[in-house]
């Protein structure tokens, strides 16, 4: 723990991602109870959509989550539940398609009931992860939109990725100035956000510069720019994680990443404070250690993977060395 107190950076961006990882990840231990470790909802599945939260979800339980919860369209449920018995499913939300003959008033009664059942389990989670093959159904992120204001009075946090960013860049507000939401947008959802936001095309030969104007003009919010080096910044710090990686860019990687960021946000928030109380590193931004450890992690599966299957390598071989690549880092022993 106390090998992380220089995790500031001074002039290098280059944090010290491994450092980190030992610092936040829990020890296993017999008298904790299940759900300790972490509760996971991911929020997003349709019918054309079901890998990535698949992907999302069964990513928090491989690195140690104790639950992981889908909530998704009806359309996606049986699929996704096919996947993996581990996953728990919840097929609670509708497509325009599905309601097509309902009146608005008959709507407006569907998104309610869809938010109360949503809310009847909103305190469990640790974290939401929000966007993995949601789509872009108007009807269906009209609810996800209720639903994330109702997070951000519930304080939970909430890793912001996919079709969330596409939600998130036409309405800000949904996370502007929450200290608890993470957004992780590939180069496309970044050059569109930074369009939106900054009002401006994204600038390579500033990029730190860039994504802690971005993180500052959207109140603080915690920005997880991924590339060749992911970039991070609460508007107040920026980081850079490089180390490993893997030239396979399979599709999915952004969904373990999202699910990563959950667990690893979640541990962060339980285990930045020593015993005495003081702080054991000297960021206390849960979501910026959260998305060091997440990146780092994620990409030394990647590279462990690629070393196995090389240009065959897939988005599940690289969820099959989640483990390892974290005992690695981290021994459970």
């Amino acid at each position: 723990m106390e090998a992380v107190k220089c995790f500031s950076g001074g002039a290098s961006l280059e944090a010290d991602a491994e450092k980190i990882l030992r610092a936040i990840t829990p020890s296993l231990d017999p008298t904790k109870y299940k759900g300790q470790a972490g509760k996971i909802a991911v929020i997003g599945g349709c019918r054309e959509y079901t890998g990535a939260p698949y992907f999302a979800a069964i990513s928090a339980l491989k690195l140690g989550a104790d639950l992981s919860h889908v909530f998704c369209t009806e359309g996606a449920a049986m699929v996704i539940k096919s996947y993996s018995p581990e996953l728990i499913v919840h097929p609670i939300f509708k497509e325009s398609y599905s309601i097509s003959d309902v009146d608005d008033e008959g709507r407006r009664h569907i998104s309610k009931k869809i938010l109360a059942e949503f809310d009847k389990w909103m305190e469990r989670f640790d974290c939401l992860v929000i966007g993995p093959g949601l789509g872009r159904d108007p009807f269906l992120l009209e609810c996800v939109s209720q639903i994330m204001k109702h997070a951000r009075q519930s304080n939970v946090p909430m890793v912001v990725d996919a079709d969330g960013l596409f939600l998130v860049t036409n309405s800000v507000d949904l996370v502007s100035g929450y200290p608890l939401a993470v957004l992780t947008p590939n180069v496309n959802e970044y050059k569109r956000l930074v369009q939106k936001v900054l009002g401006c095309d994204i600038n390579d030969q500033d990029a730190s510069g860039e994504v802690l104007s971005l993180s500052k003009r959207i109140g603080g919010v915690t920005i997880l720019r991924k590339g060749k080096s992911d970039l991070i910044s609460d508007g107040e710090i920026v980081q850079s994680v490089r180390i490993y990686g893997s030239p396979r860019r399979c599709g999915g990687q952004g969904d373990i990443l999202s699910g990563s960021v959950a667990v690893f946000l979640s541990w962060a928030r339980q285990h930045i404070l020593a015993s005495d109380g003081r702080p054991i590193i000297s960021s206390k931004n849960p979501t910026v250690l959260g998305c060091i450890a997440a990146s780092a992690l994620l990409r030394k599966a990647a590279s462990l993977a690629f070393e196995h299957k090389k240009r065959s390598t897939l988005t599940t071989d690289i969820i099959e060395c989640l483990g390892q690549s974290l005992e690695d880092i981290c021994p459970a022993s």
